[in-house]
């Protein structure tokens, strides 16, 4: 029997969007999965619309959080509840192709690889494609990833029966940044696969005050996560700075 993927997905007002994303899940050709939604106090139908879906797919767990507590610490509850060998992580307005799990886990399997990311494309707030592909290379190093934030979180598979996943920080925007660098300290490479099999959805929440935001974050992950020092920090800040802009050309 194939092993079991936990898949994160946090979600808070997400109605718009949120049935895409299970639709998404549910259509893997890779069927041993669980979904593991934390509902992060929404005041929409986002409930309303998971409990439909759960109503006739038994793989969907859903946890009601009674105030809200922000994505960081939605998903890690979502974590803790997480039975699966792999962990997957799928942002509520983000989906993924049908073929995504089956490619990626054959994948670490065949290379005996512990913790995986892959391409992905963009589509827009109505989930039409806008040609913008973000490709990975083909390994990243700890520091390689200080300077380039490649990784997309709604792409990343890990084996949890090879590394154990800290809990995330209760940081805005870049939790999931120092997850990942939590995680490269001990090991040496995360392992990107070139393949198109998530699209990652720029919706109205992705705007220029949030964007500013995100780099704020990015310069408090460097300083008082990473202890890097101002010099450290302004070199990798610079190399942020311009790999972010060149995935948006």
């Amino acid at each position: 029997m194939k092993d079991k993927v936990s898949i994160i997905t946090p979600c808070f007002n997400s109605a718009e969007y949120i049935s895409d994303c299970i639709d998404s899940v549910v259509n893997q050709t890779y069927q041993n999965w669980e979904m593991i939604i934390i509902d992060d106090n929404s005041s929409d139908q986002s409930v309303k619309l998971i409990k439909k879906k759960k109503s006739t797919e038994g793989r969907i767990k859903l946890i009601e959080l009674e105030e809200n507590i922000g994505s960081a610490m939605a998903r890690n509850e979502a974590i803790k509840a997480a039975k699966g060998r792999f962990i997957a992580f799928l942002d509520s307005d983000d989906k993924w192709y049908s073929n995504k799990l089956s490619i990626q886990i054959d994948y670490m399997k065949t290379n005996k690889i512990f913790f995986s990311f892959t391409s992905y494309d963009i589509i827009n707030n109505n989930g039409n494609p806008t040609n913008n592909v973000i490709s990975v290379p083909e390994k990243i190093t700890y520091n390689q990833y200080l300077k380039n934030t490649i990784i997309g979180c709604l792409t990343v598979i890990i084996d949890t029966k090879n590394i154990s996943i800290p809990l995330m920080k209760d940081i805005r925007t870049s939790h999931d940044m120092i997850l990942w660098l939590d995680i490269l300290k001990n090991e040496r490479y995360a392992f990107g696969l070139n393949k198109v099999l998530a699209s990652y959805r720029l919706s109205s929440n992705s705007n220029t005050k949030n964007k500013l935001f995100a780099a704020i974050d990015v310069w408090r992950v460097y300083r008082n996560y990473e202890r890097l020092n101002i010099i450290n920090s302004l070199y990798n800040f610079i190399h942020y700075s311009f790999n972010a802009i060149k995935k948006r050309i």
